[in-house]
This record gives structure tokens, sequence and C-alpha cells, in this order.
């Protein structure tokens, strides 16, 4: 792999001109491809849906570094954290490439390894804490100034592909980072164009990223985040490249407005608060006499218990349609998509709907039982999978909508709690907490995460229309399952 160089950093603001966060220094890391490598990747369905969405965001806040006294703050964290972006980024060399619309007969979309780079930004804002970016209890957070700590707010993933004829425009990375010291912490954001990698590629980058900052391979011991393994794939087969109806692409875009007034809230729900959510939800479903298709999970029983409590908050009609989007991992399950290290994207879309009242009104089990029958009937058959989320898919093509214009009386739960988001320690200690970033808000919209402490916890993190949040909040029986995070 050759070396990665930088440009000349640049000096500005960012923050939407709020002037709380201040770019220090703004630069381009470049990271170019083993000359055996391939040129050009072709999108798969996965990816290529992602398009009309908006570039993945999450960040993390970690503890202040202590300071060496006779070294420049402003360097400090930069000095470490530089060097190992352009390490990680050649190890996922296409992150530095571009995406293209090409085609003479028909419109495709591929990502060329051009190594024209990741963006990797530092900022700072004395005049944010830890608890502006993420407070206990649960309250209304501000977007500004969490907004302002990432990058490439505004796109969607097609905005990042540049047409034939473009002229001098410059298509935006497919990838970016900020670091923003903060007043007592540090925050590490990351932006991902989703065509190019799903959350289990996203953070397999930021894995790989902060182990080596920590000493990986030398001081660090632990043991290393699996290769990534670049190679897309397809059925045996099907047309690469795959051809769109670009015009359906376009009309998507054309569809964005500006999102809703929102309010986001973090839930923390401690190991034993939700194998005892597990453990109520089959019972339920045991007595009631119904046979499952399969024995409700963890995080299934507590996605059930939000759903019921976000249509309780949400005031719904009885009668009122409702869904609940969850995603299924292909990885492992379908047949040359590896358990570990695919780079790309390998989820499919599995919805379970029902009305409001069966969902409010027939206890935990039964909508759990909703989101358990939904998951396997997709994922206990390969061919189904493939069958739905491939050749489906290439036939009708049906692009998401951006987040502002999802269904109000749906939920779209993203991420994963088996993400390794807290160890991600970059050498002077391991994050105290994690937020999505402004991109990924909808109404409705629920992020998965870990739990702060492990054992079995998940963090949800919430957005909702600010009545319904207010509503949430004051919930008895949903805040009765929520406990405060362990300190850090």
């Amino acid at each position: 792999m050759q070396s990665a160089d930088c440009n000349t950093p640049m000096q500005g603001s960012a923050g939407g001109g709020s002037g709380r966060v201040q770019v220090i220094s703004r630069q381009m890391v470049r990271a170019e491809a083993p000359p055996a490598s391939e040129e050009e990747i072709h999108l798969t369905p996965w990816d290529l849906r992602m398009l009309t969405v908006e570039y993945f965001q999450d960040g993390i806040v970690l503890p202040k570094p202590n300071r060496d006294p006779g070294r420049d703050d402003d360097l400090a964290v930069m000095d470490r954290l530089s060097p190992a972006f352009a390490r990680a980024l050649r190890c996922f060399y296409p992150l530095a490439g571009r995406l293209v619309i090409g085609g003479d007969t028909a419109t495709t979309v591929s990502l060329l390894c051009t190594g024209e780079g990741a963006e990797l930004v530092y900022a700072a804002a004395p005049g944010v804490t830890a608890a502006d970016v993420a407070a206990w209890p649960p309250r209304d957070t501000p977007r500004e100034p969490v907004s302002s700590l990432f990058p490439l707010n505004g796109l969607l993933c097609v905005d990042a592909a540049a047409s034939p004829g473009a002229g001098s425009r410059r298509p935006a990375p497919l990838l970016a980072a900020q670091v923003t010291e903060l007043a007592d912490a540090v925050f590490v954001a990351v932006s991902l164009n989703h065509a190019a990698g799903d959350g289990t590629t996203f953070w397999h980058f930021v894995n790989t990223w902060s182990y080596l900052a920590r000493g990986g391979g030398g001081a660090d011991s632990s043991p290393p985040p699996p290769p990534p393994v670049l190679k897309r794939w397809f059925p045996d087969g099907y047309p690469v490249p795959v051809p769109l109806q670009f015009a359906k692409v376009q009309h998507a875009v054309q569809q964005r407005r500006p999102p809703p007034p929102l309010h986001e809230c973090a839930f923390h729900f401690s190991g034993d608060s939700v194998r005892n959510l597990k453990a109520r939800a089959n019972a339920e479903l045991a007595r009631s006499g119904e046979t499952p298709a399969a024995t409700v999970s963890s995080l299934q029983a507590l996605l059930a218990h939000l759903w019921r409590s976000v249509c309780r908050a949400r005031r719904l009609e009885p009668s009122q349609r409702t869904a609940y989007v969850q995603f299924v991992g292909c990885r492992g399950r379908v047949r040359g998509v590896p358990a570990a290290g695919y780079v790309g994207n390998a989820v499919v879309p599995c919805r379970a709907a029902s009305t409001a009242g069966e969902v409010v009104g027939n206890g935990l089990g039964r909508a759990a039982g909703l989101l358990a029958r939904a998951v396997a009937s997709l994922a206990k058959d390969e061919a189904a999978l493939v069958r739905e989320s491939v050749d489906r898919w290439t036939e009708e093509q049906r692009f998401p909508p951006p987040a502002a214009a999802q269904a109000v009386a749906a939920i779209v739960a993203g991420n994963s709690p088996r993400f390794d988001v807290y160890g991600n320690d970059f050498g002077w200690g391991k994050p105290v907490a994690v937020r999505c970033g402004p991109e990924n808000a909808a109404d409705g919209k629920c992020t998965v995460y870990e739990g702060h402490g492990g054992g079995g916890a998940v963090c949800l993190e919430v957005c909702l229309a600010p009545d319904a949040m207010a509503r949430l909040v004051a919930d008895e029986e949903f805040m009765d399952a929520v406990s405060a995070p362990p300190c850090p």
C-alpha cells in the first residue's frame, strides 16, 4: 500500500454561521489503492438503493486527554489522530474514491478508486461541554451545537456522484471526520456516504481508526478489527453494472424539503431492564397460546416497548396503520457475503405493520411477536431474502425517501447494539457517550447503540415531533424501563 498525503490545511468556520464551532484546519487525506486493485467498484442493489438518503452520521464523546505541558494544545490530539486516519484509509481505500454516474444506453453509478481522499476537519468549541452534547436525564437536546460537530451536512448520497459534463464541479468525498475539542471533552464525528457502506462498515472503519491511533500492532495488545473485504457481492449471473431507471432517483431527490421541528432524546436501558422486557414479552406470548415463529429477542422486546409507547405518544387512533421498520443483516446469512469484514451495504429492510389498537392494546408480547415474525420470515430463508432485496428491487427500483419525507406513523430503527461503540479508545480513554448526526434525524427515527457499561445495556436515541416527545418522556410505563447510564 502506498503512503497517504495531505494537502495544506485551510482555515474556516462551521456551524452554519453560529460561531460556536471554529474550524482550525481542514485537510483532504489521500490514500491510493494498491496497483493490483480494482479501479472501479460496481455497486450492488443494496448499495444503490441508498443513493436517495442522507449520509450515515455518528459521533462519540471522548474524555479530555491529559496535556503535555511541552506541546501545543492545538496539535496534541491531531498528532495522534491524523496519521492513524491516513493508515485506516489505506486499508479502506475505496472510501477515498468518488461516485460517478455513467452509462451509454442505461444510467449506472459506480465507485471509482481515484484516491482523491477523505476529509479530516479539526475544530474547537470551547463554549460547548459534553453535557451539551449528551445529557442525562433524557431531555430535548438543541440541534445546535450538535449539528456543527458533524461534517458533510445537507447532502444526499447521490449529491456526491459526478455526472459526465459536470465541468469544474468536484463531487463530495465519500467519507469525512471532524474532531472537535469541547470545553471538557473531545467529540469525534464521522459521516459516510451510505451508498459506500452501512452501519457495520461505518463502525468497522472507526474501530480500525481508533485501534491504530492507540498503537495497534505495537503498544496496544487488543485484537485488531478484521481486515476489510472490499469485493462486492452479486448473485451468480447478475447484470453488472446494474442499470438504473435514473429518472426515479432524480424524482426522489427533488422531493427534499426542510425537516419538520423535531426533538431528540437518548434513553438508556440497563441490561436487567432489557432482560425483564424480553422475559415479559415471551411470557405474554406463552400465556396467549400463540405459537411464535421464533423466540422474541432482547432487542425485539425493547423495540416493541418503544413502538407501543410512541403510538400512545402520537395519540394514534386505534384504526390507524402503523409500522416498525428494522433491518436484517445479510453478512454470514447469504452465500458469498462473509460474516466479518464485508465493506458495503448488506442489510435488508424488514417491515412489521399493524393497527395502533393492536400494537397498544394487546400487550408487549403481541407487539414483539409481530417484530419477531417479520424478521424470521426473511432471516431463515436466504432465497427469499435475496429475492426480495435484490431481484425485486432491481425490477421495481423503489428508493427510500430522504429523512424529512418519511411517514409519520412509522418508526425506523437504525444501527445495532452489536456495534462496538465504547471500545473506540483513541489512546486516552474510552467514549462516555454516543450521538447520531443531524442528517439521520426524522420523525420516528430510532438509532440503536450498545449501552454505556455493557452487560446487555442498550441506548435508543429517538426523534419525534415536539408534542409527541413531551408525552413520551412523561409516559410512566415507558420511563419505568429507562435507567441512568453508569457514571463514566
